[in-house]
């Protein structure tokens, strides 16, 4: 553990990128939306607009990940340990229709890509294929065809799921920039039938950490709202929890984007503050996290 602390003092000077392009075209096509469409949208894909409101701190990030430790997959803070949970980002997420122990594998024989965007978007196949492009190994499709095809496409249902493919393409997973990757369409098209992306969201978020650990440089391949929001939540110390955590159209992301935070720390404050948290600092058990039953005996063994 020394060895490791010792790397992050010597690279407090390494940064790392924090993709938020076309993002403020997403929230504002949100923002012109009915509040039909809006729910609809939630119903069926949670609460993943509300990262839209989420400003990311890139001092806090930038030092944030420097404190990863890629040798046993977690956050240290001195003598704390701290890593998001699937139960975490499914809370934060609010996915009503998912089941959390169906969690998505890549199917052997899967649709290609142009026939799973037909299905996803609702386009021909030579509109489709018209919009497919190659980047690098793999193929994308342009954000661009995606909002024009967002602000007319006539049906309420494939709008929606037009915005959270792109959602999940620019923000989730944001692998090519100002693109959806087809990988992304890979987890997108297995989520009708209720698989839950939590796993897959926090492998990609540790897998991309840990490479920028490794190298000292690279780009955040997943969601910097989401990590952020749940660090905040971890350090939200609160006297009682809140009774609209118990309301069924709660929403954490909401209520953390309104909390007022400060802006103006840079990334060696943070280093500082990070590295000296003590275990009176954290709140272990976030507040939105409403109780329920769990398992706490298994046969002979508590």
């Amino acid at each position: 553990e020394n060895e490791f602390l010792d790397k992050v003092e010597n690279n407090a000077v390494v940064r790392i990128c924090v993709t938020q392009k076309n993002l403020r075209e997403l929230k504002e096509i949100w923002s012109q939306w009915d509040d039909e469409t809006k729910q609809l949208f939630y119903y069926n894909y949670g609460d993943l607009p509300d990262l839209l409101d989420i400003k990311v701190d890139e001092q806090l990030f930038r030092a944030l990940a420097q404190f990863w430790n890629f040798a046993y997959s977690c956050f240290t803070f001195g003598e704390l340990d701290l890593v998001p949970t699937i139960e975490e980002y499914t809370a934060l997420l609010h996915f009503p229709r998912i089941q959390v122990d169906k969690v998505y594998s890549k199917a052997v024989n899967v649709p290609t890509f142009v026939k799973k965007l037909m299905n996803i978007l609702g386009m021909s196949e030579q509109w489709v294929s018209a919009q497919v492009k190659q980047k690098g190994d793999s193929k994308c499709i342009p954000w661009k065809s995606l909002r024009d095809l967002i602000l007319v496409h006539p049906d309420i249902k494939k709008k929606v799921d037009v915005f959270s493919l792109s959602i999940y393409g620019l923000m989730i997973f944001p692998r090519a920039l100002g693109y959806v990757d087809e990988t992304v369409t890979d987890l997108f098209d297995r989520l009708d039938k209720r698989v839950t992306p939590v796993p897959t969201i926090l492998a990609e978020t540790f897998r991309s950490l840990s490479a920028y650990r490794s190298t000292g440089e690279g780009r955040f391949i997943g969601c910097a709202q989401l990590l952020l929001v749940w660090f905040h939540s971890h350090f939200w110390k609160v006297d009682k929890v809140s009774y609209r955590v118990f309301f069924e159209n709660y929403s954490p992301l909401k209520e953390l984007a309104a909390t007022p935070r400060r802006n103006n720390i840079n990334v060696e404050k943070w280093m500082v503050i990070l590295q000296n948290l003590k275990d009176e600092d954290v709140e272990w058990k976030a507040p939105r996290m409403v109780p329920d039953e769990i398992l706490y005996r298994c046969g002979d063994f508590d």
